[in-house]
């Protein structure tokens, strides 16, 4: 599962991930989940790594979720049967592709989300007339401002009839995102997520009598803030065969920010971080880092400088900065006090679903931060079966 690469030959900067961190954060919310009778179907977009995603499904993972249909590709190629697209397939390329494997092999299951009636008739269109179980979709239900996903009751139940209705698709659950809120536990935020909770959990109630499977799936997402999806699970005998399922991911890596914030979960820790080179102090107080926008997420808050050590590895005992600004290649730090050019700085990230994109490969540490693999990420495997499955792309 490792690459041909060797630790000590890694370039800088680097991504690097504690191997006994993420083998305790695997654990944790596997207990987590088992505690409260719920399953858990990581979303592994946050990392698209297969040596991790072996080891949540080693912990009891039911399946995967991803966000594409390209993501399926990778899934399957790993040898993953059971994988559900938490989002809206409505093109034709996307939608045959998942026909053509579910053709491939009968056993793979393959999901997705539908929120219109022109998303229903788009996956109809594709599999009247396919494959002997059809395209098993469930009602997406969204928020007010938000993503994709039916806002209100009424619509999630008029739209229930024609799934069923719809020939080569099969209705199997309900599906919701309490995500898309600011990742805090102020008040008003925790009130958002409980209301929409609640309202997936209606809709999933309301919608029963249109499931078209002996186990229906209720589906939420759980990173941020699974405490509040657990108090609204639907009973188990509210709907019989009921499976709850989280898609939590971003929980196998934790951060140093944003889910250090807000995750309710005790005893996950931090498990990514990046580390880079001093190349510059022109000033007294600054330092330049050769880590930037392509290297380090942003998008939920800047990286936060954890330690610093020599080129041969001596720490830097007292060292101190904070990350200033982020350019292509660069961070420039302020606050710097006992930082030399070559000096090695490692930085803690924030929202690791956009940290592992950016990296092709990473370095692999023990539990006191030696190098002892490198693993490969997958986020850009190729489309070209779009010649196997008869769709020419212009």
């Amino acid at each position: 599962m490792g690459t041909e690469l060797s630790p000590g030959a890694m370039p800088y900067p680097q991504l690097r991930l504690n191997l006994d961190a993420l083998d305790n954060n695997i654990r944790v919310m596997a207990a987590w989940c088992r505690d409260r009778q719920v399953d858990l179907a990581p979303h592994v977009k946050t990392t698209m790594s297969a040596p991790i995603i072996t080891r949540q499904l080693a912990a009891g993972a039911v399946g995967v979720t991803v966000a594409t249909v390209d993501q399926v590709a990778a899934a399957l190629g790993w040898g993953h049967q059971r994988v559900l697209v938490a989002n809206e397939v409505v093109d034709q390329y996307g939608l045959t592709r998942i026909r053509t494997w579910l053709e491939e092999d009968p056993g793979r299951e393959i999901r997705c989300f539908v929120d219109s009636v022109a998303g229903i008739d788009a996956a109809a269109q594709v599999f009247r007339g396919g494959t002997t179980t059809g395209l098993e979709v469930l009602l997406d239900v969204g928020t007010p401002g938000g993503r994709t996903g039916v806002r209100s009751l009424q619509e999630a139940v008029q739209l229930a009839g024609p799934v069923r209705d719809a020939p080569g698709l099969r209705l199997v659950g309900v599906a919701g995102y309490e995500g898309v809120v600011p990742n805090s536990r102020a008040d008003e935020t925790v009130a958002a997520v409980d209301r929409h909770c609640r309202l997936v959990r209606d809709i999933f109630l309301e919608a029963a009598p249109f499931f078209e499977t002996p186990r229906p799936v209720y589906s939420m997402g759980g990173s941020a803030f699974p405490d509040r999806v657990a108090d609204y699970l639907p009973d188990a005998g509210q709907v019989p065969g009921t499976r709850r399922i989280l898609r939590s991911g971003c929980y196998v890596t934790h951060d140093h920010g944003t889910y250090a914030g807000v995750s309710p979960v005790p005893g996950l820790i931090p498990a990514l971080t990046v580390r880079a080179v001093v190349l510059s102090v022109p000033e007294a107080g600054i330092a330049v880092v050769g880590a930037g926008k392509r290297d380090l997420p942003y998008d939920a808050g800047l990286p936060v400088v954890l330690s610093a050590q020599t080129a041969d590895g001596d720490p830097k005992i007292g060292a101190a900065a904070a990350v200033r600004s982020l350019f292509d290649h660069h961070a420039v730090l302020t606050g710097v006090s006992g930082l030399d050019v070559t000096d090695m700085v490692d930085f803690g990230i924030s929202h690791p679903c956009s940290a592992f994109d950016r990296w092709p490969e990473y370095v692999v540490t023990d539990g006191q931060g030696r190098d002892i693999d490198v693993w490969r990420t997958d986020f850009h495997r190729s489309s070209l079966d779009a010649v196997r499955v008869g769709i020419t792309r212009r």
